[in-house]
């Protein structure tokens, strides 16, 4: 009752009263608390806990207004409809009071942290955390640390990687079962419980008694929220919402735990009390809300399909309380169905599959151990209870986070782990329900393997609470869900049943987190003891595996293509890696020395018997059935590589555990059906399965999977081979692959099961699996290292690789790379033996290449193994890849120059168990076939390929080099018991075999045939001979029956009874009635042996007769030491040749045969005659291979002749577009420069109304205004002080000094007096091919049609070059009229320098009308409108009247400027290295100036205002400028940019301008610039030197050339700049900052020459383009003289001993000191009034230094710590995809959505702001760059390599990362040059969000 009345009083009817009371609450909470903390404190306490509990009673459970009522509205009105309201936040506002006793609550958190033993860090983190994972330190595989451990740890040197956690995981710093002790951090390495004091026992005194409250408060709440559905399963939106509610609670929950150990060992104590659960939870006692909660917690349990075993007393009470709420029970019984009750399989019916009524369940509900696994859960206390809700709530990730943050204390680890693995069962029904399962398995795994890496624990948990059977009961009751009845073999009567691949819980890896916790203890090695040892484990865990066997069954289509390609194999192959394959890796591990005999025995034996219940099941008798083939066989897996460690390691003897040979054969059939559909697929027979059975095909032999899938298939199958009769498995290959009717004599055959067109592949497939049968030795006696050699050389032969791509190529097992196994530094070691590095290169394109590594020559030379390379070849062009390289290798070494053939190689010994596996190669059968097929070869008869022979010698040389016996038995043993094959050889050994002659063969063949025709002359002659060859007749079926026969004999143990029951058997089974034409019988005469047939097919490999000598005859030494050289590598007449070596090494007799053979001159070959009919056979193949020759042929021709005109086209100096200056001495006419229009082809001049243009490209570019004043390079900020502000920036000073001169002067003189451009100046730029504008119009149509998706945007103008496909976006119209001024322009006239003056006046003087309305003109207009939309408006409008046409005429004159710095920066920033521009033809400034020039004539300065004049003449009135003080002045001329005004005088002048009046603009400029200098290095130095130059200089003033003395002029400058006020107001302040250099003449002299440099440079580049001269190459010391000579500017003749003085350079129009004297007189007025601007106004020299990237970091975890957790300055969060500038070092959100500005993401908009429009981003998580370019982006690669020279994109290895300087500056070339939009070509629109 007293909870009633509390709820009444704080949160009742009465609302106001609370409000009133909060503040006296407060502090009567606090004092309350304190009371009851001294209470508690007494002795005797009992009254003291009594108040507390009420105090407890009343708080906690007002906040559960929403239980009072089963009715919603009464509920809502109480409590806000259970939102988080104010009750809540109270009830926590107590406990923290409580917790603390009275004191704050944040001193008591400090005070408790102080007692923290910290040696475990523990930290918990969720997905997408970066951590890091070391593997030398590791002890589990599963080891991780967070950042800060890490680097605070010392691991360099170690293998470790950074990655960023998918699932979530806890750091394992300081725990040292998990990780080695050294590699532990500061923090964590001392053991600090020693010296931390004990804790106080009143500190955590209160806690131990509300805790158990609040946490029992906090499980109501969980049973609470769970009763919303009524018909479904829970939906997530009612848990979320509940969990939302419980939000505070549990984080409240979490800040406790991150107090320390001690406020958790108190948790502990709360969460594992099994008396405290007990009373506060039972649901006995008065209280109604307990019981009801109580109630709701059973119904709970039961819809989960688990009981409550609890006495009858609870079940008595529970009777009549389930009678009130039947209503809920019912609708969870109908919801779930009865899951719990595994018999009913409710659950399948559901899904709609009723058809497994037939299917054979694996009795688990009888035992009641199972039983008791699945069904029942008793829970003692609040953590398993909780556990339960957490499980119910499907892992909400702040729950997990809070039980994990509980881990470091020990007691609740071992607590905690017990808990989990008893809801084992829970967890896999909550997960196979869950909607959200990968969510969910991700949240499992986290938990689970931070319980499991630990092996003492997981050992405990073993012994304790069968963790074992718990775990392989729960996988195998999940797999049992979705079984299927199998339908391999025996479809009707089948008894198998295989899991249904298609099924959610495969497709979409539902089971992963209980086969990975599975996989994760089995690597205990005392865990997987046990399992080894558990023999009833083991029976069930071979069930489970044998419901993979045969899962995903082919069938082969054969009429139509399947209409819906399923995709379910993945899933099939990724479950048998998963749950098969993985645990038998991890128990083989445990399986390594001779002691674990015995666990081997166990696996094979139930291996054994559960292969036996297989073959059972599916009714298998011999014969696999047609068309079908599954490739999952995980128990023949299990038990081959069970064998293969028997052997290897255990020392066990191989028969003790094989079993009886049909046993054998039945255990070969079902890998060989996988090999022989294999090579079927490869031939196109499977084509109407579709795709996907290719992709299968593909997988079967992947890296990942080909050591848990073909390697112990093929192993199986040579264990079989060493132990069967060899004839019979010979058969049997032949029979799988259907090529046994291929194997006759006769040219022509009938196959009944083959289609001629696949049977030349099927014979390649089955010779080329013999071959690898017999030759790998992966599992036959390889050691670990060899294997990997092994595997490492096949790969790198195939292509070079990366280092990665290595690791990732390699097989895991034998050799697992990751594990922490001392051999995995083997895997590097291995690498620099095999292979060479290959460092990243350039190659010119600027595609960038990875650091590779490539075979060494020797490897090539002895290692290069054919036979490895084909098995591990996923696509079919890797191996003909491999023979390309080798090929290469040998022509490039000298070895051999022609087509080789794959080199035959020396292989491992074998060990002794499998010695039986060489019989294979001296059987008859084989023999025949050999002989077959050569003789077949020699004869050209039709469907065998050079790949044929090539297998079958591999297989004669193989023979010659296994063959044991020596020669003498081989001569004794003529005639052994079987009598079949007699006729055809005498004994059983090649070496023997190979010389014995046969004479006649009698063969099937069809009537049509050509040997039938010869038939009777043979027969009637050698009538008596072929007697002879009787039984050697019939050698179609002898291969067959042979083998029926034997399986028989084996089964039976009587031949007699097998001959009869063969016989009838195959003739039926071979000849497909009526389809084939009769069969007659024929007799060949043959006369050859193998030798024989060898030497021949020497002779016709060689095109010439007798091509074979015995090579002994001449050099008897090859007989003795027989390893040559020249026979290692070469083609099929090196191997035949090699081959008989070896067969004369091998006997006496063969050495004599051979020479014999020789000696007989063998007659020529007669050429065949070719028979009607067969010529109409003759291959269809034949004709296709001569089609496909024919067209490789033209292809090759085509490449050829396209790669020539490319290089025509790209060559700069080719003669096409050279343009032709033909100037005749006699007259001085000009020719017309002549275009080539290179979409019509036509060539011609450019005319006013059909005008050509060139392709060009303008972008806005702001490269010019991030050149900086110091060489100190700016580095990229990774820190927060490092801040970069661009105040020194090229375009932050220019602007300065416009806005400065816009504030005293005049608008438009100030827009004359400077350049904009430095930041989104346009540039043009071309690739130097021309075409006609009416071309290019209707090009542009085309390409608007054209439906295909360009890289680029047609719309906005955009197109490739028509030639070398360039991108371009406009075109720029060439002038008519002569391509380079004429020499008659070039003249040098010898006006005087008064008269160019007057004339230039003149000119600039008319008026510029626009020419009349021409094409040209239109086009000129349209392209100069399209420079100007290049760049944004912004840039263009520095005016302060809007659209006043000063603007446009300034960013005219700019576009020139902007051009010329440039392409000044371009060359290196001085003119020294001289010769034509960088691009030679590809200059375009010439026309860009015609277009400038045309429009800036259309604006006439003011002939007042004209510069020019205030340059050339006197003015006389000067006062007048007084009068009008209150208009703004012009801008002084001293304040004039030069560059800027020599561009306005010469686009001012009409075009084509004389050379004569250019040097006469560039002197009178000259001497302005000169001046500027001087006066700039009068303010630089110090008043005293001002003083003492004044009269040095005035000395000089008269002497004859004082105009042309700097000294004069200096002097001259200060005493009429002293009369105004530009040198006052100098405190002592600015002498301390004048550097206080000692000027000297040099000094100076050196301070002038770099002062105009710049200018001189600027016009020198610019003559070059109007005039077409060379720029003469010069030392950096005398640039100056050699520019100056080559303006004008100096006398040509000018050549001088005494060091060169620039003031020699000037020619002064006017006399030098009244104009100077003019000039200062405007500067002196202006400082009248503002003299701190006026100095800051004068033009500096100019410093700029070439424009850079900033400087990055060595490290690339320099970048990423501290950028990666940076906080977006806009929105304060960490943005998830965070970049950084690498222009100016701004942080930016790609694709952020928070930063967003009118639809434009960040990036974009920083590209627009600090690029105009180009965008250089480093991606944070990627390390790669990205480059935005207007509309369109691309990723540009990485500049952070990682040691082994590769990039790592999106950092998934984690390896450290390091600057590639030469990448870096490659790229910043590409920024410099403007090349992005050419090198890089995957360029995509990125809509403006990035």
């Amino acid at each position: 009752m007293a909870a009633a009345a509390a709820a009444a009083a704080v949160g009742g009817p009465q609302p106001p009263q609370p409000e009133l009371t909060a503040p006296g609450l407060a502090l009567d909470k606090a004092a309350t608390a304190a009371h009851l903390k001294a209470a508690l404190s007494r002795p005797d306490n009992r009254a003291g806990a009594e108040e507390l509990q009420a105090l407890l009673e009343r708080v906690l459970s007002a906040e559960r207004p929403l239980t009072t009522t089963a009715d919603g509205e009464e509920a809502a009105v109480a409590g806000g409809g259970g939102g988080p309201g104010a009750a809540e936040e109270e009830a926590l506002e107590w406990c923290k009071c409580l917790l603390a006793g009275g004191g704050g609550y944040d001193e008591f958190c400090a005070a408790v942290r102080a007692y923290d033993p910290a040696a475990l860090c523990g930290l918990v983190w969720t997905a997408n955390f970066v951590a890091y994972r070391c593997r030398t330190c590791g002890i589990s595989p599963c080891m991780s640390l967070c950042a800060e451990c890490f680097h605070q740890g010392d691991h360099t040197g170690h293998d470790f990687n950074m990655f960023r956690s998918q699932a979530g995981g806890a750091c394992d710093c300081g725990d040292s079962n998990v990780m080695r002790e050294s590699g532990f951090c500061k923090r964590h390495q001392i053991k600090s419980s020693s010296n931390i004091p004990c804790v106080p026992k009143d500190l955590l005194m209160m806690s131990e008694f509300v805790l158990p409250r609040f946490i029992f408060c906090l499980i109501q709440y969980l049973r609470e929220g769970y009763n919303e559905p009524a018909a479904d399963v829970p939906s997530e939106k009612d848990l979320n919402k509940v969990l939302q509610l419980l939000e505070p609670q549990i984080s409240f929950l979490e800040d406790l735990t991150k107090m320390g150990g001690a406020m958790r060992s108190v948790l502990t104590q709360v969460l594992t009390n099994q008396q405290n659960y007990k009373d506060l939870t039972s649901g006995l006692g008065e209280n109604a809300c307990a019981k009801k909660s109580h109630e709701k917690y059973l119904i709970a349990l039961k819809s989960s399909g688990l009981t409550y075993p609890e006495d009858k007393l609870v079940y008595g009470i529970q009777e009549p309380s389930a009678g009130t709420s039947t209503l809920a029970a019912q609708g969870f019984a109908g919801a779930t169905g009865t899951l719990g009750q595994l018999d009913s399989s409710d659950e399948e019916d559901q899904d709609g599959s009723q058809g497994l009524g037939k299917r054979k369940r694996v009795k688990l509900s009888s035992s009641t151990k199972d039983q008791s696994i699945m069904d029942v859960l008793k829970h003692k206390s609040f953590l398993e209870e909780l556990l339960f809700w957490t499980i119910k709530y499907e892992f909400p990730q702040k729950m997990v986070t809070f039980l994990l943050n509980m881990l470091p204390d020990q007691e609740y680890k071992v607590a905690f782990t017990k808990t989990f693995v008893q809801h084992y069962a829970f967890i896999m029904k909550t997960l196979k329900k869950s909607h959200e399962s990968d969510t969910m398995s991700n949240r499992i795994v986290h938990i689970s393997v931070q319980l499991f890496s630990n092996e003492e624990l997981a050992r405990q948990v073993t012994e304790e609470c069968q963790l074992l059977d718990i775990m392989v009961t729960v996988l195998l009751y999940m797999m049992e869900s979705c079984l299927i009845k199998s339908e391999l073999q025996d479809e009707e009567n089948s008894l198998h049943v295989v899991v249904n691949c298609g099924e959610a819980l495969l497709k979409n890896n539902t089971y992963w987190p209980l086969v990975s916790d599975f996989i994760n203890i089995l690597s205990h090695q005392s865990v997987a003891k046990r399992f080894l040892e558990d023999h009833g484990l083991l029976v069930t865990w071979m069930n489970f595996v044998s419901f993979f066997q045969g899962m995903n069954l082919n069938k082969r289509e054969l009429n139509e293509h399947v209409e819906f390609e399923s995709q379910t194999y993945y899933a099939a192959f990724a479950a048998e890696l998963e749950a098969c394959a993985q645990p038998m890796w991890g128990l083989l591990s445990h399986c390594k020395v001779r002691e674990t005999q015995e666990y081997t025995r166990n696996v094979v034996r139930y291996c054994l018997e559960a292969l036996q219940d297989w073959f059972d099941a599916i009714n298998f008798v011999d014969e696999p059935a047609p068309n079908q083939v599954t490739f999952h066989l995980p128990l023949h897996r299990y038990y081959a590589m069970f064998l293969s460690k028997a052997v290897k390691c255990q020392e066990l003897d191989l028969d003790s555990v094989l079993p009886d040979q049909e046993m054998l054969m039945k255990l070969m059939i079902h890998p060989l059906q996988i090999q022989a559909s294999l090579a079927e697929i490869h031939s196109n027979m499977w084509v109407r399965n579709g795709l996907q059975i290719k992709g299968q095909a593909m997988t079967y032999v992947q890296s990942h999977f080909c050591n848990s899938m073909i390697d112990p298939d093929i192993y199986l199958l040579q264990v079989c081979a060493s132990r069967l009769d060899p004839d019979y498995f010979i058969s049997s290959v032949f029979e799988r692959f259907k090529v046994v009717d291929l194997l006759t004599m006769a040219s022509q055959h009938q196959n009944t099961v083959l289609d001629a067109e696949h049977e030349r592949s099927m014979l390649e497939g089955a010779l080329t699996f013999l071959v690898i049968l017999l030759s790998l030795r992966l599992h036959l006696g390889m050691s670990d290292d060899e294997i990997l050699r092994a595997e490492m050389v096949a790969q790198l032969c195939m292509n070079d690789r990366t280092h990665s791509s290595l690791l990732d190529l390699i097989p895991e097992n034998p050799n697992p790379k990751s594990g922490i196994i001392p051999g995995s530094y083997s895997f590097e070691s291995v690498l620099s033996a095999v292979a060479d590095f290959k460092a990243p290169v350039f190659e010119p394109g600027g595609s960038m290449q990875q650091g590779m590594y490539t075979p060494k020559a020797e490897v090539w030379d002895q290692e290069f193994d054919p036979v490895m390379v084909i098995l591990r070849t996923v696509y079919r062009r890797d191996v003909q890849s491999a023979m390309d390289r080798y090929t290469a290798f040998l022509k490039q070494s000298g070895k051999f120059p022609g087509n080789p053939w794959p080199p035959y190689k020396k292989r491992t010994p074998l060990h002794p168990s499998y010695k039986g596996l060489m019989r294979l190669l001296h059987c008859k059968t084989l023999h025949i076939v050999l002989f077959t097929l050569l003789y077949k070869i020699l004869m050209d008869h039709q469907n065998l390929s050079e790949h044929v022979l090539c297998m079958v010698l591999y297989l004669i040389e193989l023979g010659l080099e296994n063959s044991a016996e020596e020669e003498s038995d081989e001569e004794a043993s003529v005639c052994g018991p079987e009598r079949c094959h007699d006729s055809w050889f005498p004994g059983s050994n090649l070496v023997s075999n190979m010389r014995h002659f046969i004479n006649y063969v009698r063969v099937r063949v069809p009537e049509t045939a050509p040997e039938v025709k010869r038939d009777s002359l043979a027969s009637t002659s050698s009538d008596s001979l072929s007697s002879l060859q009787n039984s050697g007749t019939a050698q179609v079926f002898s291969l067959v029956a042979e083998r029926r026969k034997k399986f028989q004999e084996i089964i039976n143990r009587s031949s007699s009874e097998a001959n009869q029951v063969v016989r009838p058997k195959t003739s039926s089974k071979w000849s497909a009635p009526g389809s084939a034409p009769q069969l007659t019988t024929a007799i060949l005469e043959i006369k050859e042996s193998i030798l024989s047939l060898l030497i021949k097919l020497h002779h016709k490999l060689s095109g010439k007769q007798n091509s074979y000598y015995p090579p002994w005859l001449d050099d008897i030494e090859i007989l003795i030491q027989p390893e040559i050289p020249k026979y290692n590598h070469g083609d099929g007449i090196t191997a035949v040749e090699r081959i008989l070596l070896k067969a004369a090494l091998q006997s006496r007799m063969n050495k004599r045969i051979i020479e014999e053979i020789c000696r007989k001159v063998t007659p020529p070959v007669p050429p065949k005659k070719i028979t009607a009919a067969e010529k109409k056979t003759l291959d269809k193949e034949e004709r296709r291979q001569k089609a496909r020759e024919r067209q490789q042929k033209l292809l090759a021709e085509f490449a050829s002749r396209q790669k020539s005109f490319m290089e025509t086209a790209m060559d700069v100096d080719s003669p096409e577009n050279d343009i032709p200056m033909e100037i005749t001495t006699a007259e001085p006419q000009v020719s017309e420069a002549v275009y080539d229009c290179v979409i019509c082809g036509q060539s011609g001049p450019s005319s006013e109304d059909r005008p050509t243009g060139l392709v060009v490209l303008l972008q806005a570019s702001s490269v010019l205004g991030q050149c900086r004043d110091n060489i100190e390079p700016k580095k990229l900020p990774i820190t927060e002080e490092e801040q970069i502000y661009p105040w020194d920036t090229c375009a932050a000073v220019h602007d300065v000094r416009l806005s400065l001169l816009q504030r005293y002067f005049k608008d438009s003189s100030c827009l004359l007096a400077v350049s904009i451009g430095w930041e989104g100046g346009v540039y043009v730029q071309t690739c130097g091919h021309t075409l006609h504008i009416d071309c290019h119009k209707s090009y542009m149509e085309s390409l608007r049609n054209d439906q295909v998706l360009q890289g680029f945007s047609v719309d906005k103008g955009e197109f490739t070059c028509p030639l070398c496909r360039q991108f371009a976006n406009s075109v720029l119209p060439c002038y008519p009229g002569s391509n380079v001024e004429s020499n008659l322009w070039q003249r040098p006239s010898n006006k005087s320098i008064q008269d160019l003056i007057k004339e230039v006046e003149e000119l600039q003087g008319r008026p510029g009308a626009f020419p009349s309305e021409t094409n040209l003109s239109k086009e000129m207009e349209s392209v100069m409108k399209d420079i100007k939309n290049t760049t944004q408006k912004k840039y263009r409008d520095y005016s302060k009247t809007p659209g006043s046409p000063d603007n446009d005429f300034l960013f005219m004159y700019s576009v020139a400027r902007t051009n010329l710095e440039l392409e000044l920066i371009h060359r290196g920033g001085n003119l020294c290295s001289g010769g034509a521009s960088t691009a030679g033809k590809r200059s375009c400034l010439n026309q860009l100036f015609h277009v400038l020039a045309l429009h800036m004539r259309l604006y006439s300065i003011d002939s007042e205002y004209n510069p020019w004049r205030k340059l050339t003449q006197l003015v006389e009135e000067v006062n007048s400028q007084q009068g009008n003080e209150e208009q703004q002045p012009e801008v002084p001329i001293l304040y004039h940019d030069v560059t800027s005004l020599l561009l306005i005088q010469i686009l001012m002048m009409p075009q084509p301008l004389r050379k004569d009046h250019f040097t006469c603009i560039v002197k009178v400029l000259f001497t302005l610039l000169y001046t500027q200098a001087l006066v700039a290095l009068s303010v630089k130095c110090n008043e005293e030197d001002r003083s003492a130059w004044k009269h040095t200089g005035a000395l000089k003033k008269n002497t004859c050339d004082a105009e042309k003395s700097y000294e004069v002029l200096l002097s001259f400058v200060i005493s009429e700049l002293s009369k105004g006020k530009l040198y006052h107001e100098e405190g002592t302040q600015e002498c301390a900052m004048v550097s206080p250099i000692a000027w000297s003449p040099e000094s100076m002299e050196k301070y002038l020459q770099d002062f105009c440099l710049p200018f001189l440079r600027i016009t020198s580049l610019l003559q070059h383009h109007l005039f077409g001269e060379d720029l003469p190459s010069c030392q950096e010391e005398e640039e100056f003289s050699i520019l100056s000579c080559c303006l004008g500017l100096l006398p040509t003749f000018y050549q001088t001993e005494h060091p060169f003085i620039s003031a020699s350079c000037l020619d002064w129009p006017v006399p030098a000191f009244d104009i100077i004297s003019q000039w200062c007189f405007e500067i002196n007025s202006f400082t009248e009034r503002h003299a701190e601007q006026g100095k800051a106004l004068l033009i500096q020299e100019s410093r700029w230094k070439l424009p850079h990237l900033l400087q990055l970091p060595e490290n690339y975890n320099t970048i990423f710590q501290y950028y990666h957790r940076k906080t977006c300055s806009v929105c304060t969060k960490v943005p998830k995809d965070p970049a950084v500038c690498l222009v100016c070092g701004t942080f930016v959100c790609l694709k952020g959505l928070c930063c967003k500005q009118q639809s434009y993401c960040e990036c974009v908009l920083h590209s627009q702001n600090c690029g105009a429009g180009t965008g250089i981003f480093l991606l944070i998580n990627a390390s790669v760059i990205i480059i935005i370019r207007g509309h369109r982006f691309c990723l540009w690669g990485s500049v952070y390599l990682d040691a082994h020279g590769e990039e790592d994109r999106d950092l998934r290895r984690g390896k450290p990362l390091y600057i590639c300087k030469e990448r870096y500056k490659v790229l910043e070339q590409q920024w410099i040059s403007h090349t992005f939009d050419h090198i890089n070509k995957r360029w995509g629109p990125h809509y403006n969000g990035l």
